[in-house]
């Protein structure tokens, strides 16, 4: 659906995001025939298209592609797509059920009105609607430590969100700041490109890809770990915030072991802490860094082992992992640029939250949306796609459909509460903040 002017129009719901979190909403509001519609920015995709990188591929396997109503159907249930395939896999959905989507227009102000209805500023004009679905995800600004600003001009500075292959950074030695998946993934992608790579290694944690026979997330998904909801721990917001674990599913799937990157020849250093123009401090931390990764790793398969026994599983057996390398005592704690060759630096630190033009008050002090399975203190308004917004699948192609259906439940409830409210007041239908969940 395109259109260039939506001044004026009332809508019973509109979704802001038209990545998988606003498809599956599309997906479940059209499935209970409430009308709405779905603003997106740019195009369906978007976010696949320009913030991964040439060799980019899912970690898990495609299998756990479960937008609702289109699973993932191909030849390699196992295998990983890759980046322009995941793109097609989303344009697939969409023409599946051909959502009401505008696409190049962009929110830029969303605020509720005395009388409950919601105004939405957008780049094609004002629109006002009954309930709003945010499903813009969290990753919005590409995150730089201020020490950035310290480095040599002449050092060529991105983000891991514009990096897309090594032959698009100069000649020279290449650092890597972040050991998350992206980072982990750039430095193996310029390592295999014969580019001498300095990493500084965070506290990232690592899964293995494989274990007795089958992908560790096959085990897991058996295991229940997938489904355990957020409220099941006690530290709720420390999850939410925490790394994702790093592993790749290059060339059918394999460990990152940074270990062996070193052994291989890249240089590993602990977390930076400081940059003085062209020599970089880092912290001692590196050898605790590598071992906290490592027994993550090992947690997991001692979780699958136990799993295994206690269900009688027949599963080969497989030799515990043995570090390849270890740090020197006196691994290197500071870095010259110049006299390393480095001259390209990666900023591989994720992403802020920016929900500046939502003007509604439901964040807490960090600015993170307070709500419970995306259900707001305020009426009318959700939030979709964020980390572990119910379990670890949440924002994900594993999971992001079921809170979808789940807050297309409670936007139909509000919907019925609010026609019954109007037809005994006799006046224009208002939300209730009482409503059932199911």
């Amino acid at each position: 659906m395109l259109r260039t002017d939506l001044s004026g129009l009332h809508y019973p719901v509109v979704v802001v995001g038209g990545g998988q979190a606003g498809l599956s909403a599309s997906h479940h509001l059209r499935q209970r025939g409430i009308d709405h519609l779905v603003l997106e920015a740019h195009r369906i995709g978007h976010e696949w298209r320009t913030r991964r990188w040439d060799s980019f591929c899912l970690v898990t396997p495609n299998w756990q592609c479960r937008l609702p109503g289109f699973p993932y159907t191909g030849p390699d249930p196992d295998g990983f797509m890759v980046r322009d395939e995941i793109v097609r896999y989303l344009e697939r959905y969409a023409s599946a059920f051909g959502p009401p989507v505008v696409e190049g227009v962009r929110a830029t102000r969303l605020r509720r009105a005395p009388s409950g209805v919601f105004e939405l500023a957008t780049s094609a004009g004002e629109l006002t609607a009954d309930q709003v679905v945010v499903a813009t995800g969290p990753y919005h600004t590409a995150s730089v430590p201020r020490i950035a600003e310290r480095l040599p001009a002449d050092v060529t500075q991105s983000h891991s969100s514009e990096y897309r292959r090594p032959d698009q950074l100069p000649p020279g030695a290449v650092l890597v700041v972040g050991t998350g998946q992206s980072g982990c993934q750039i430095a193996e992608d310029l390592h295999l490109a014969g580019r001498r790579v300095h990493l500084a290694v965070g506290r990232a944690p690592r899964v293995a890809r494989f274990y007795r026979g089958r992908d560790c997330v096959a085990w897991l998904d058996e295991m229940g770990h997938y489904t355990r909801r957020i409220d099941e721990f006690a530290d709720a917001d420390a999850v939410r915030m925490r790394a994702n674990h790093y592993v790749t599913g290059r060339d059918g799937g394999r460990d990152i072991d940074l270990r062996a990157f070193a052994r291989d020849g890249m240089h590993l250093y602990g977390r930076l802490v400081e940059v003085d123009g062209a020599t970089l401090r880092f912290a001692t931390d590196l050898p605790s860094n590598l071992d906290g990764a490592d027994a993550v790793a090992e947690g997991i398969k001692d979780a699958i082992d136990a799993h295994i026994a206690a269900r009688g599983i027949q599963a080969p057996e497989e030799p515990r992992y043995e570090p390849v390398w270890q740090p020197p005592d006196d691994h290197p704690r500071w870095l010259d640029v110049r006299a390393a060759g480095v001259t390209s630096v990666i900023w591989s630190t994720g992403f802020a939250r920016d929900h500046r033009w939502i003007e509604v008050p439901v964040f807490d002090g960090r600015g993170y949306p307070m709500h419970w399975r995306g259900v707001t203190s305020v009426p009318g308004l959700y939030f979709l796609g964020l980390p572990w917004q119910h379990t670890w699948g949440s924002g994900r192609f594993e999971a992001v459909g079921r809170d979808a259906e789940f807050l297309a439940g409670h936007i139909d409830a509000a919907r019925r509460v609010a026609d019954v409210c109007g037809v005994l007041t006799g006046t224009p239908s208002t939300l209730t903040a009482a409503l059932p969940v199911g």
